[in-house]
């Protein structure tokens, strides 16, 4: 008898129904701050295996964001809207760092019977992580963007910053005329980029790595599971990349600050209150205190 694969199979069925006594509670579970609490407690015992504290750790700062006041901010929820969050770009360093909007569509009948640039990209602004990026007049999924306005992000993880936030998709254009662009995100905290989290190939064969604000690499990553190495180097702009983080991260305590860069233009792409949901592992796990003391400066 194989005892490895009746571990794998018992891990892969605990999990399963980890996942589906989960997901009963989201449904049972009011929608109101209290049970927003609740969630949030039950989604990080269920990732880290420990009770939140309220040391200086990355995922524990996040969580007591997540289930505070913080988190419903009036400002926290502007910038979570990826329409509206590119007012808040322009009142505090610029237009010129907003990706330009070709247009707003508010309903799936607009959606349909809008004509798509054969080059742009498609995602909705009241969720996270849902894009569509077209090339060349290819087909457009219209199903997934359906679907996109009866979802709501809110409900999946209990980020209240999104309870409000009114379904709508967004087109822009695609930057630089790529469809793979490394993603630059700045962990900010008052007012300070402290680690950049860079993404590679993110549709294919994702690569992710940190980096301290001197550009050199970290011995650890969150979530990532390639083994691939991969080297960054640093963008001949990163400097003003680092200013505009600094600008926009001054209204937050702890913020990320997505950003796009050829080398030469810099975009912002979106604010985010709490990254990874406070759910993202580091790997090795001695990264968590290694991250948490050069975000926060404790020793």
């Amino acid at each position: 008898m194989d005892h490895s694969l009746i571990s794998v199979s018992y891990n892969n069925t605990c999990k399963h129904l980890q996942k589906k006594i989960y997901d009963l509670l989201l449904r049972i579970i009011p929608e109101n701050r209290y049970g927003d609490k609740f969630i949030s407690l039950v989604t990080f015992l269920r990732t880290h295996h420990r009770f939140p504290t309220r040391k200086f750790i990355l995922n524990d700062f996040l969580y007591n964001i997540k289930t505070s006041d913080e988190i419903i901010d009036p400002t926290r929820v502007l910038v979570s809207d990826k329409e509206f969050v590119k007012m808040f770009v322009k009142s505090i360093v610029g237009e010129q760092y907003n990706v330009p909007t070709i247009t707003i569509l508010h309903t799936i009948e607009e959606v349909t019977a809008f004509q798509f640039p054969a080059d742009c990209c498609i995602k909705p602004t009241h969720l996270c992580g849902e894009y569509i990026l077209r090339r060349g007049d290819s087909p457009i999924d219209f199903e997934m963007i359906r679907q996109w306005f009866k979802k709501s992000h809110y409900q999946v993880n209990r980020e209240a910053n999104y309870k409000t936030l009114f379904p709508k998709v967004i087109v822009e254009p695609l930057l630089f005329g790529c469809n793979q662009l490394n993603d630059y995100k700045f962990l900010c905290y008052e007012g300070k980029p402290k680690l950049i989290q860079v993404d590679v190939d993110r549709q294919s064969n994702h690569v992710r790595n940190y980096y301290d604000t001197e550009w050199n690499k970290m011995p650890f990553t969150l979530v990532s599971n390639s083994s691939r190495q991969v080297t960054v180097e640093k963008p001949k702009n990163f400097d003003n990349m680092l200013s505009i983080a600094s600008s926009l991260s001054r209204h937050f305590n702890l913020v990320r600050i997505d950003l796009y860069t050829n080398g030469e233009e810099c975009y912002v792409g979106e604010i985010t209150n709490c990254h990874g949901n406070a759910s993202e592992k580091f790997t090795p796990k001695s990264g968590e205190a290694l991250a948490s003391n050069m975000i926060f400066g404790i020793n």
